[in-house]
């Protein structure tokens, strides 16, 4: 395709577009589509929508975005316009995931873009759009709609992973670690998605069953415990919408999830990876945590980023995440770090500062606030995952009885699947 810029088949595009809106979002006939994506994507956004439109979408809608416009912006605008998002703009897409709209999220950020911008004001605009967006985005965690996020390399992001070469050559290089990762390289890449969440499904079974009360964490740096919330559910793979529809959030994605408890949070844990928040990058950073809340912090570099982190709410001090991801993930086997959570999360086990996603307890969907509170559901405008598993990764598992049962050594399963 001409407008690609890459040496891309044209028949390796199509099957990604089809993957993302029968595996991702799983659209259906009269549904609309909202698309997120930046606008060096337009070659994969032109083509998920005519496959969208062929499926009987009743409406496509595309929010674009500029990393150089956002740059600008970010550089320029006065803090009254940082601290303002436009209220027409939020509600306008909450009344479309009311309507029953699909979001599909098209992602790949610059990890550098906001370096040089006084991080106060990265904070500033990001907690505003958290706050503007809150609505909407309790669909999504909610599963009251079907979401997913796939990737694009931007050339940024692609340079990023491979410096050293050619932007066109790195481009090529990332978009063929993206089809490899999600399968798309396979002769049936939705049957492989079938079998891979078949996989996922196995694992989350076997722990919804074990209902272990803490998990205890050991790797260099790390020496940590996390209580999970009674009645926890673990997800992972594919799960199913309010209407029953099966999709899956995130591709690639080879993670189980739980919900920890709020206040049940104790130790350290350190960072290894890096993690991309709001254009900054934070690097090789340790957090210490006493009854839940983070009390303590460093990082080698980003620490004034994470310092903006934490102090978004008092919910961005506190885990609403714990997610498990074997070393054999093939993004960990890729041997590259992509400077990008949606895929460093999938090669390693991470946990996630801030808000919880209600569908990992029973009832959760349903909860006032101060039954989340008490039932140790953390709440936050944020939810960043950081990645913190390795080779050398040990957890075991606590069960009610108080008896230690191995799931993970040197970051790979300790339990067998078929």
């Amino acid at each position: 395709m001409e407008g690609i810029h890459l040496t891309v088949q044209k028949e390796q595009l199509e099957k990604y577009a089809e993957l993302a809106l029968k595996k991702g979002v799983n659209l259906q006939e009269g549904q609309g589509l909202i698309i997120n994506a930046p606008i060096e994507a337009a070659d994969l956004v032109r083509t998920i929508s005519a496959k969208a439109y062929g499926k009987g979408a009743k409406n496509v809608h595309v929010e674009w975005g500029d990393e150089v416009l956002t740059f600008l912006k970010m550089k320029n605008a006065p803090s009254e316009v940082l601290e303002n998002f436009p209220k027409w703009k939020a509600d306008g897409l909450e009344q479309m995931v009311e309507d029953g709209y699909a979001l599909l999220s098209i992602y790949g950020p610059n990890p550098d873009l906001l370096k040089d911008i006084d991080s106060e004001r990265v904070a500033k605009a990001n907690k505003a759009s958290a706050e503007a967006l809150s609505g909407y985005r309790d669909y999504i965690m909610n599963d009251k709609t079907t979401w997913s996020i796939v990737a694009y390399p931007q050339q940024a992001w692609a340079e990023k992973v491979f410096p050293g070469v050619s932007s066109k050559e790195a481009q090529n290089k990332l978009w063929e670690q993206i089809f490899h990762i999600t399968r798309i390289d396979r002769e049936d890449p939705i049957a492989a998605w079938d079998e891979h969440n078949d996989h996922l499904r196995q694992a989350r079974e076997y722990l919804n069953q074990k209902q272990y009360k803490k998990l205890h964490y050991k790797a260099p740096g790390t020496e940590l415990s996390i209580e999970l919330v009674e009645d926890h559910i673990w997800h992972g793979g594919s799960t199913h919408s309010d209407q029953g529809t099966e999709f899956n959030p995130n591709m690639p994605t080879e993670e189980v999830f739980t919900m920890p408890h709020k206040y049940g949070v104790q130790g350290k844990v350190t960072s290894t990876k890096p993690l991309n928040y709001g254009g900054n990058l934070i690097e090789n950073f340790t957090l210490h945590f006493e009854n839940g809340k983070v009390v303590d912090y460093s990082a080698e570099s980003g620490e004034e980023t994470l310092k903006y982190l934490l102090e978004t709410d008092e919910g961005a001090k506190r885990l609403g995440e714990v997610a498990l991801v074997p070393n054999e993930s093939p993004i960990s086997q890729s041997g590259h770090i992509f400077f990008n959570t949606l895929y460093d999360e999938n090669a390693s086990c991470h946990l996630a500062l801030g808000k919880a996603y209600p569908t990992n307890v029973q009832g959760g969907p349903s909860f006032t606030k101060e039954q989340m509170d008490q039932h140790g559901v953390n709440d936050s405008l944020v939810h960043e995952d950081f990645m913190m598993g390795s080779s050398e990764l040990d957890i075991d598992g606590e069960t009610k009885d108080g008896e230690f049962e191995p799931i993970f050594r040197k970051g790979s399963w300790a339990i067998e699947f078929e």
